[in-house]
């Protein structure tokens, strides 16, 4: 069974929002675990606005399933992933305005940067997770830089899921089997959510992990957060 990581990012926003502690970051966190998530996701942005680097910590110490940190592989990031040692890291090629992650790396024009990051990830025991689209050559780039696996951006599949699932997801399909026998784990996330995630899932062989926040989020305003959830692993059955 696909595992689910919930991205706690907009938790983040609405504490940020208003300063303090309401909603406890921790708390919700933990929450999921207990709702049934199997890891959490953090992706935090050089102007913390939404979790923010003193976060790590906590999360890491108290959550019980995997912890997955996001984002650009800047010095201070790396700094901050190395000293806290999640289970996975997730490079994802965000410009530091960037609104949200949509795109994935170029494996090929960043190959020595990415071989030197992803070394000194593995080397302090971290699993590393490359952002890319599915693309032939980006994943076996991906493979040469060293990552452990990939995540594919499906951000094209979730506007193109309506007019013609089929077509939206071939390009998945294809370079799951592709990362599969290239020895990649193969995780996915991006505008994933309760209309698209069941078929997303029967379509790409061998998914391991997704990691959704958004979605998670809204559709908790309106579900309850356990409820949503419980739908969102259904989903990944």
């Amino acid at each position: 069974m696909t595992r689910l990581s919930v991205n706690i990012n907009k938790i983040a926003l609405i504490r940020n929002s208003r300063g303090g502690n309401l909603p406890n970051l921790l708390q919700v966190a933990l929450d999921c675990e207990r709702f049934g998530a199997e890891g959490i996701t953090v992706h935090p942005r050089p102007d913390q606005r939404h979790v923010r680097y003193d976060d790590i910590g906590p999360l890491k110490q108290h959550i019980h399933t995997e912890l997955n940190v996001e984002g650009n592989p800047t010095p201070d990031f790396i700094d901050l992933v190395l000293e806290n040692c999640p289970a996975q890291c997730t490079l994802v090629p965000d410009a530091p305005g960037a609104l949200t992650s949509d795109a994935g790396w170029d494996t090929i024009k960043n190959e020595e940067f990415l071989i030197d990051v992803c070394r000194k990830l593995k080397q302090a025991g971290i699993r590393v997770s490359l952002f890319v689209d599915p693309q032939s050559e980006m994943i076996v780039g991906a493979q040469k830089c060293g990552a452990d696996c990939v995540e594919f951006y499906t951000g094209p599949f979730a506007l193109n899921f309506s007019k013609n699932p089929q077509a939206a997801v071939k390009e998945h399909t294809e370079a799951a089997i592709l990362s599969h026998s290239l020895g990649l784990k193969i995780n996915a996330g991006h505008d994933l959510n309760r209309d698209n995630l069941k078929f997303y899932a029967q379509n790409v062989p061998f998914l391991d992990e997704v990691s959704i926040g958004h979605a998670i989020i809204s559709d908790a305003l309106y579900l309850g957060l356990a409820e949503t959830i419980k739908q969102y692993k259904a989903a990944l059955k």
